[in-house]
């Protein structure tokens, strides 16, 4: 009897027999390839309090409306980077009684004034992000869903809580 392999093969089968994985990834397309943005909310110390998933390719205007508003209150002052310069999201800061200090993007018509003593103190979110990348799992981001590598980020942020 000849064997050509057609009817038993040693490899994995064409169609898996688990169903798939079905969710938001929260993934997309930036320049460095596939990847996903964590907007994060701090406190004065640099602990983070709120946070956010959405794609690479996804702006950080687009997303702080929704970050804002996970917010219960702002503070005096409200420190982004130029990622988050807009007239509307500059309102909202002001409507709930903060002043933004955001600088104006480079091709921005009329130029904003913003304090840079007061900016200096964004670099306390940058360190937030450093410490949440201390996590392997939240820097090289191992989880497929979205809700997964949210429970990720979230249990980083609790264990940088504790170690205060």
């Amino acid at each position: 009897m000849d064997d050509d392999g057609l009817f038993c093969s040693s490899g994995t089968p064409a169609c898996p027999w688990c169903p798939k994985k079905e969710g938001d990834q929260a993934l997309g397309r930036s320049r460095g390839g596939p990847t996903t943005k964590i907007h994060l909310i701090c406190d004065a110390l640099g602990n983070p309090l709120k946070f956010t998933l959405t794609g690479g390719q996804i702006h950080d205007v687009t997303a702080a409306p929704d970050l804002l508003a996970k917010a219960e209150t702002l503070g005096g002052l409200t420190i982004a980077d130029k990622g988050y310069d807009s007239d509307e999201f500059r309102k909202e800061i002001k409507s709930r009684g903060s002043e933004p200090v955001i600088p104006g993007r480079k091709n921005r018509k009329e130029k904003i004034d913003y304090d840079k003593t007061v900016y200096g103190a964004r670099g306390l979110v940058e360190n937030a992000f450093c410490k949440l990348k201390q996590f392997r799992a939240v820097a090289t981001r191992y989880d497929k869903l979205a809700r997964n590598f949210t429970g990720m980020v979230t249990m980083a942020c609790i264990m940088i809580w504790v170690r205060l």
